[in-house]
């Protein structure tokens, strides 16, 4: 019988090509590398795609968000029309939710935000999580392209980004309906439960991975490439190829309703506010510009870090070399309408003449801060803290859903119109 071929989808950034290269091929598995921007007539003849992990364009913006608005993804959704397979692990699992193709196939649903932990109100961030956990397949063994393995397994997780999560209040009854919820984390035993022991980066109700309506599509955070221990899951993938390319499902899903313009709230500043930029080249900010001119070709952006101070001074943050790099970056402070630039020489706040505020701040101003907001602890009581972009070139009477989208996932953060007293 001839092996089934995937490809391996590599976009700049990613760093577990060879492990995965070497999982697919122990499985009895023909496997062959396709970088980003190479011909794509050479994804033709292939059975499946396996998109890696690693960092596809160093999680600028947020893991996956780029390389999930890559029309190399528009690609994949029809192939995956088709009845292919396509699997993500970690950075490939968050490219498949930011794409779409994870939940529902169509439509930005999840978000597999920045890792943190719940414990009554108060959130706590672990940051980068590089550790072993266990995982069993809680959905049919039959379900999805990797289901087809019993009992637990024990897999290294390596992501800042993983947790599930989403503000669609009726799209996790969808999933368990369906049974898409594929992997869950567990302990040893195989007992389910999202404590920070078993379940270590908060993703809700457990979530490990996922699968598509059809089951064909499946995104999982850990990382059964890289151990011996994880062979089942791509045995169970040669298994789906060799003899469910065809399977038909019928599920209920519901209709992508993420059209329209979206209102956007106006916030504005009742303390000093923080805008940092940096002094080298903000690849973040060109990469995202990038990203955002697929959808509004003539857009500019510049971006900041921004905080807006509680009880602690501008000057307390701004002397403290852990918060603030005076050699790379320069601030500017915001009080009211009035705009100063930090002299870090002096130590004092002057003020900014008008036409450097207009080549700066003038635009539509966005502010994006993340759900929970954990980035704020290290400014003090009271402070808020985030991203923010001022937009230029568009129509702001054109904005919608897909060019939000790229500045910020609404099922983990919150975008704002930033706006003066």
């Amino acid at each position: 019988m001839k092996k089934p071929l995937v490809a391996i989808i590599s976009f700049p950034g990613n760093n577990c090509e060879v492990e995965s290269v070497r999982a697919i091929r122990e499985s009895n598995m023909e496997a062959r590398l396709f970088r980003w921007n190479d011909d794509r007539k050479f994804l033709d003849n292939c059975d499946g795609y396996f998109l890696p992990g690693g960092f596809a364009y160093e999680d600028r913006g947020r893991s996956g968000m780029v390389a999930g608005r890559d029309s190399l993804l528009e690609f994949l959704a029809a192939k995956a029309g088709e009845g292919k397979a396509i699997i993500g692990n970690c950075n490939g699992a968050q490219v498949l939710i930011e794409s779409g193709l994870i939940p529902l196939h169509k439509g930005l649903h999840m978000s597999l935000a920045r890792n943190a932990i719940r414990d009554g109100a108060v959130w706590s961030a672990p940051g980068f999580l590089s550790e072993w956990i266990w995982i069993t397949s809680s959905c049919d063994l039959e379900r999805c392209a990797t289901s087809n393995w019993k009992g637990v397994m024990h897999l290294p997780i390596a992501h800042g980004e993983g947790r599930f999560t989403t503000k669609d209040k009726d799209l996790m009854q969808d999933l368990k309906r369906n049974d898409q919820i594929a992997f869950s984390y567990c302990d040893a035993n195989g007992n389910v439960g999202d404590d920070p022991i078993r379940t270590p980066n908060g993703s809700m109700f457990a979530i490990a991975g996922l699968c598509n309506p059809a089951g064909n599509v499946v995104a999982l955070m850990p990382h059964p490439e890289r151990t011996p221990k994880g062979k089942p899951y791509f045995d169970a993938l040669r298994w789906w190829l060799t003899s469910k390319k065809n399977i038909e499902r019928t599920m209920s899903i519901r209709k992508d309703t993420n059209g329209g313009r979206p209102v956007l709230p106006a916030r504005i500043a009742k303390q000093a506010e923080l805008f940092i930029d940096t002094i080298i080249v903000n690849n973040e900010e060109r990469t995202v510009e990038q990203a955002a001119r697929r959808v509004s070709p003539s857009l500019r952006l510049k971006q900041f870090r921004y905080v807006e101070l509680g009880r602690t001074s501008p000057r307390d943050i701004l002397t403290s070399i852990s918060l603030f790099n005076p050699h790379k970056e320069v601030a500017y402070v915001r009080r009211g309408n009035t705009m100063y630039r930090w002299d870090s020489t002096t130590k004092k706040e002057e003020p900014l003449d008008s036409a450097r505020i207009e080549a700066l701040f003038s635009g539509l101003m966005l502010l994006r801060t993340d759900e929970p907001d954990t980035l704020s602890s290290a400014f003090g009581e009271g402070s808020k803290a985030g991203c923010a972009y001022v937009v230029k070139g568009i129509d702001e009477q054109a904005l919608g859903s897909r060019l939000l989208e790229i500045f910020a996932n609404p099922h983990a953060s919150v975008l704002e119109e930033l706006v003066s007293r």
